[in-house]
């Protein structure tokens, strides 16, 4: 068989390691589609595009090696680009392939023609068309070069039809993969932020997604642990330190003044390592601009103004860590504030543990899934009401084993997002906590999950309303409108695609429910309802807290 652009694509897509291909065919790409049987990748037939890009989007966050969604021209490539942007505000990296109308025809008014690469190249590190077959194994690299190097991201190539099947000579072969290797701090930068902390009184971290990206996990709890520093983290950043270290201050990023603010007041000195200002506004950390900032990460820090870097420490995160401990000659003492933290964090999870009433309050949800998950396993947890509660209270200990979209905060990521979880960690067991409302956006790829055999569990939070939109109307508006809807029947829903179904009718019977799910070598849907009115009373607890 003579070999075309469509089969040198992928053996390029083997030569950088490419396990999994999430997408849709359509006439336009169907070379690539049916060369893909020929090798070692497996293609994830999914139930709507947006479902393949979040899904290239996790696989891609969990194993630091890009994600990859294959659609069609037109509407399909349009469809992936929700997934597509979540990506790269997320910082995680994604190779998004899609058809084109062929060279003899999209230079005019044609059948499906639509500009794609300028519509991807605003959401996108880079996006061009492969205007040659021949161009296959430059372009391919480049893709997985720039989406995979800091700051990590998607890019998007787009194929023309005639180019995909077009041939290409014998020798045509995939380019060699070249590694980017670690890069040491300036011994220059080190030296000025260890003179900064030589003076400080209350310094402490926040860490973010990019200490979760570089793996810095040991090398943060190391120089916390040395230098006697408090370290909170970001909602992306969950787990990078864990929550059962006596330093850990749990995670900042609620739209409300909350625990962790308290020990951000107090501070001096902040150390970012790995914090990217799209995770959340560095106005609710440092509101009057007056705290030090040692920005730690690989790549210079954006400007805001809130976010005034005083030094900047450019190079690997473990590296520069271990070099900052060693350069500051003092070791600092926990202040009351970061005690007074970590009670109000204990109690109010103990709080939830005890609640039992009916419709469950969030905390008992929460409670309850840490207690029937394991230290490993791996909780997504949409967008909504269900990632504040989550992202406040649940107890992290492992890098990327509590995942949020915090960049783009994109609804009806997480059961697509399970399934590549899944793939990606097949020995840990996975659960997607999502909102009615969030659920239904992408629900169709439960068929994808029972059709591919891939064991996840589902548990819906339901209040037949987009709660955390009636939360923030509540706040600000003292009324709200225009966020009440009603749900199918989600046992029988979830049993029509072959799934089982479960409904839990009493607070006690959640935990065992989950358990029951996790066990299950199937695909599990849970439905709990929930009584949010416990939203508005947090954020008036938290406006007093300091007074007690």
């Amino acid at each position: 068989m003579s070999s075309t652009a469509a089969r040198l694509l992928v053996r390029a897509l083997e030569a950088e390691g490419v396990k999994y291909v999430f997408g849709i065919p359509g006439e336009e790409n169907i070379h690539f589609v049916d060369a893909l049987n020929d090798s070692s990748i497996r293609y994830v037939l999914v139930r709507h595009e947006q479902g393949a890009a979040f899904m290239a989007e996790m696989y891609g966050r969990l194993t630091g090696k890009a994600g990859v969604a294959s659609a069609t021209l037109g509407p399909g490539a349009i469809n992936l680009q929700l997934g597509v942007a979540d990506a790269t505000t997320n910082s995680t990296p994604v190779v998004a392939i899609s058809a084109q109308v062929g060279l003899d025809r999209i230079y005019k008014e044609s059948h499906q023609i639509v500009d794609l690469v300028s519509l991807f190249r605003p959401i996108t590190k880079w996006a061009e068309l492969v205007p040659t077959a021949a161009a296959v194994p430059e372009m391919l690299r480049k893709a997985f070069k720039i989406s995979q190097t800091e700051r990590p991201g998607a890019v998007y190539l787009a194929i023309p039809e005639d180019v995909e099947k077009a041939p290409v000579p014998d020798d045509a072969r995939p380019l060699p993969v070249n590694v980017v290797r670690p890069v040491d701090p300036s011994a220059a930068q080190i030296a000025r932020a260890a003179d900064l902390l030589a003076t400080a009184r209350r310094p402490i971290v926040l860490a973010g997604h990019g200490a979760a990206r570089a793996g810095a996990r040991d090398a943060l709890v190391r120089f916390s642990e040395h230098l006697g520093i408090p370290v909170a983290t970001t909602f992306n950043g969950k787990g990078v330190f864990p929550d059962d270290h006596r330093h850990a201050l749990g995670a900042f990023g609620f739209m409300r003044h909350d625990h962790v603010n308290f020990a951000f007041d107090e501070a001096d000195v902040l150390i970012s390592v790995g914090y990217e200002l799209q995770e959340f506004d560095p106005v609710k950390i440092n509101p009057d601009r007056s705290k030090k900032i040692v920005h730690i990460h690989q790549f210079p820090a954006e400007v805001d103004e809130h976010y005034p870097v005083a030094v900047g420490v450019q190079g690997d995160l473990s590296r520069s860590l271990h070099a900052l401990g060693e350069a500051v000659h003092r070791r600092f003492t926990l202040s009351p504030t970061v005690e007074k933290v970590r009670t109000l964090i204990r109690e109010e999870f103990a709080q939830g543990q005890r609640e039992d009433g009916f419709p469950l309050t969030p905390r008992r949800v929460v409670a309850d899934i840490r207690q029937a998950m394991e230290r490993d396993d791996i909780v997504l947890a949409d967008t909504g009401a269900v990632k504040m509660w989550m992202s406040r209270m649940y107890p992290t200990y492992e890098p990327n084993t509590m995942l949020v979209s915090n960049g783009l905060s994109s609804m009806g990521f997480a059961v697509p997002g399970a399934i590549a979880a899944k793939l990606a960690f097949p020995s840990r067991r996975v659960l997607a906590a999502t909102g009615d409302g969030a659920f239904l956006m992408n629900s169709q790829e439960l068929e994808t999950a029972v059709r591919e055999r891939i064991p996840i569990t589902v548990l819906i939070w339901e209040d037949g309303a987009y709660g955390l939109i009636d939360w923030k109307m509540g706040l600000e508006l003292g009324r709200s409108s225009s966020i009440a809807f009603g749900n199918p029947d989600f046992v029988r829903y979830a049993e029509s695609f072959g799934a089982r179904g479960h409904r839990v009718r009493a607070a006690e019977e959640l935990l065992p429910t989950l358990r029951e799910a996790l066990a299950y070598e199937g695909v599990s849907v849970i439905t709990v309802p929930v009584d949010y009115s416990a939203n508005l009373a947090l954020t008036e607890t938290l406006s007093h807290v300091l007074e007690s």
